[in-house]
């Protein structure tokens, strides 16, 4: 089975950068470069894994994290945060907002590929 993952950043060079580490890993890959975009492409598009950035315009990562659990069809789809925010506020409003883990940019590809198989299995 081909894990599915969508991937919301409105950095080109991130996405292209997660294109290629994922799809190499075997994953098919699916891309938004917001939240608003992301959010739309759920509601046509079933995945096993999101990996979302905090700083995003149009809609932010922490928004587009408490729409995607709000509609209660993704409670248990795992949604990774990839940003280069550090501070523990920050932290604290990704897991409030339902984000399942924390990922501090730049990402190191095969930590990344590993944390997406602990999460989805």
């Amino acid at each position: 089975m081909t894990l599915r993952v969508l991937t919301v950043d409105d950095s080109r060079t991130i996405l292209a950068m997660l294109h290629h580490t994922l799809s190499n890993a075997g994953f098919e890959v699916l891309q938004a470069e917001d939240g608003r975009q992301g959010l739309d492409m759920l509601k046509n598009e079933t995945v096993d894994v999101v990996i979302t950035d905090i700083n995003m315009p149009v809609m932010d990562g922490i928004e587009f994290i408490r729409n995607v659990r709000a509609t209660g069809q993704h409670n248990s789809l795992p949604i990774l945060i990839l940003t280069t925010e550090t501070s523990q506020d920050k932290r604290d409003q990704g897991k409030a907002a339902g984000g399942t883990g924390w990922i501090v940019k730049p990402f190191d590809p095969e930590k990344l590929i590993s944390v997406i198989h602990r999460v989805v299995h």
